[in-house]
């Protein structure tokens, strides 16, 4: 299948009747999906529209759009927008006073961004209804170069996401391997420790055999691996299975590994166990960083 990762970026341009179009699409990590769109005065009502396009191909992600226009025309008009360089004379008249600046240029107010605009909406002369449905075909470019973009960058995570996973197998592997082994290896261990426990004590041998078969069982972890196991072949089947978001399922069973990790932590019965715990938290944090890149 194909993992979707939720950052991306698109442009889709065009033009029509001498007035061109630059449509931008930028998209980042979110807990759900939330749309933003800025566009140009006079074309709010393209806004539902855009929303309802992004909704249908994607799932999350916060996605920003952006549609600027442009007369490309030889006779375009400019003009200086007034309020906002008397707004800021007026503050650079406070820091001139406070001696903070010196006095500015009047040439070097202009070039400020903002302060000259076109006089005229680009769009004014063009027919609205043929423009507007050029600028939706043009989204529509938009919206499909932005779905490629997040495949492309899922792609990349996808065998990223494959080697942790393998990682986190070998090493619950392991842990498997040990807990098989540890009976059988402190079995005299532990028949020792009774015997000098018996002769500097005068206590009945059943007893401590109860307390100690009590002690194996709070160090099993048989049942922490079979859990740690079914959650990587659950992780395999969402990576390899037939689509669709799995970002927020691919998370819950990262907070199931780490739940699992600190419970064998807590149950370590040697040093190599602990550090298997110890490995297993850091690996499924990274995986979880990659996990929070998909949609």
């Amino acid at each position: 299948m194909t993992i979707n990762s939720m950052t991306g970026f698109a442009r889709a341009s065009g033009s029509l009747d001498g007035v061109g179009w630059l449509w931008e699409m930028k998209s980042v990590n979110g807990r759900g999906l939330e749309v933003r769109c800025r566009l140009p005065s006079g074309f709010d009502h393209l806004e539902d529209k855009m929303r309802k396009a992004a909704k249908s191909r994607f799932e999350r992600g916060n996605i920003n759009l952006h549609l600027q226009l442009e007369n490309r025309g030889s006779d375009v008009a400019y003009q200086v927008n007034q309020d906002f360089l008397d707004e800021l004379l007026t503050l650079a008249h406070h820091y001139v006073e406070d001696g903070q600046a010196r006095r500015p240029r009047m040439d070097g107010m202009l070039a400020l961004r903002g302060v000259i605009e076109p006089k005229e909406d680009p769009a004014a002369d063009v027919d609205a209804d043929r423009f507007a449905a050029a600028l939706l075909a043009s989204a529509e470019e938009l919206m499909e170069s932005m779905a490629a973009a997040r495949a492309e960058e899922g792609a990349q995570l996808r065998p990223v996401l494959g080697a942790q996973l393998d990682e986190i197998e070998t090493l619950v592997s392991r842990a498997g391997e040990i807990t098989k082994s540890w009976p059988e290896r402190t079995r005299e261990k532990i028949k020792a420790q009774m015997a000098l426990i018996l002769e500097a004590a005068e206590l009945e041998e059943g007893r401590l055999e109860q307390e100690l078969a009590l002690l194996t069982t709070k160090a099993d972890i048989s049942e922490e691996i079979d859990r740690l196991t079914g959650h990587i072949a659950a992780t395999r089947e969402l990576l390899d299975g037939a689509g669709g978001g799995v970002g927020r399922r691919l998370d819950f069973i990262c907070q199931e590994f780490n739940r699992e990790a600190n419970t064998l932590c807590s149950k370590a019965h040697d040093k190599e166990l602990t550090q298997i715990g110890l490995d297993l938290k850091v690996l499924v944090d990274k995986m979880r960083e990659q996990v929070q890149n998909i949609e």
